[in-house]
């Protein structure tokens, strides 16, 4: 049965902000049945614009995203100046210090150091949605001949200016990259905010020699922390997050790309636990729990759970070009 998508609410007097909504079909399968899984705000501030995000789910293959959801030309209007991804790194230069005993316990597991390739040696890398450019430093003090690629006009030129690093403006595909002209290509915590996920994947194999690495870094939607803070959850991250991967659909994704997908990882993120936490205290969503979760030391033992559990809210998955 054909369901009917909410639309984005409004609930104050505030005018509504000049962007154009479009409604679309499922980003995987293109079947146009779906049903509505949440509606939540935007976290960001400035707080109070009074919007509301349908999150919906496909009936057909379970792939999960916004809808509606701001226009490619208008979706600009939503990442603030100072959006995190986007500011540049401070300490470039300096050499990663040894992580204590108690982060290599319960922090982030070695398989979301951006730093650890699957590639013998230096080659030549793109990093899609570069963001402050600071994977691009690391791995061009490393050897590798590296190419960013970012949306963020303004970021990209600084980019440039400040590290000395080639940067482009736009997504996939792009005039300047011919076919075959990488080994590695990385998207960290990019590929959910794209409108077209599968175009954006296909290029990419396009971009990759024959036996070349893709490695994604996405949110999990499938995880404890989503069915413990819902609307709340950090990784919904609305309207930016345009799609809301779980581990099944991200492999399908890659796979109909025509990608060989391995083990997709799922990673310890208790920042990202932390986060959740202290949205929901904000809200007035979350209790006693969040509350204690924003300890840092009670979210990194939970973070722990989740990934013993497989269950975290972040997952990594490389794939290769056949």
């Amino acid at each position: 049965m054909m369901l009917h998508r909410p639309p984005v609410h409004d609930t104050t007097d505030a005018p509504r902000p000049a962007v154009a909504w479009e409604d679309t079909p499922c980003l995987l399968c293109g079947r146009d049945q779906s049903a509505l899984l949440l509606e939540a705000p935007d976290p960001l501030p400035p707080a109070g614009s009074g919007l509301r995000f349908a999150v919906v789910r496909c009936e057909h293959c379970g792939l999960t995203y916004t809808n509606p959801r701001p226009s490619p030309r208008t979706i600009a209007r939503f990442y603030p100046s100072d959006y995190a991804p986007h500011r540049r790194p401070r300490k470039l230069a300096q050499a990663r210090r040894s992580r204590p005993l108690w982060s290599r316990l319960f922090g982030r597991p070695c398989g979301e150091r951006r730093g650890d390739l699957p590639w013998p040696g230096p080659g030549r890398l793109l990093d899609f949605g570069c963001g402050g450019g600071a994977f691009l430093k690391r791995m061009a003090d490393r050897g590798w001949t590296v190419t960013g690629l970012d949306s963020a006009d303004e970021t990209g030129r600084a980019v440039q200016e400040e590290l000395g690093l080639k940067v482009l403006t736009g997504t996939l595909p792009h005039p300047d990259l011919p076919p075959c002209s990488f080994d590695v290509v990385t998207m960290w915590h990019s590929l959910e905010h794209v409108h077209r996920p599968l175009t954006v994947v296909r290029e990419a194999f396009k971009l990759l020699v024959p036996g070349g690495k893709l490695v994604v870094a996405t949110p999990n939607i499938e995880s404890l922390p989503f069915y413990w803070f819902g609307a709340s959850w950090f990784g919904l991250d609305l309207p930016r997050h345009l799609t809301h991967f779980t581990p099944t659909t991200l492999r399908t994704t890659l796979e109909t790309a025509g990608f060989r997908v391995g083990r997709v990882q799922l990673l310890r993120h208790s920042d990202w636990l932390r986060s959740s936490a202290k949205l929901a205290v904000r809200q007035r969503t979350g209790g006693l729990a969040s509350r204690l979760l924003t300890w840092k030391p009670a979210a990194k033992a939970v973070a722990w759970g989740c990934y013993a559990a497989r269950m975290s809210d972040c997952m990594l998955a490389v794939a290769e070009r056949p």
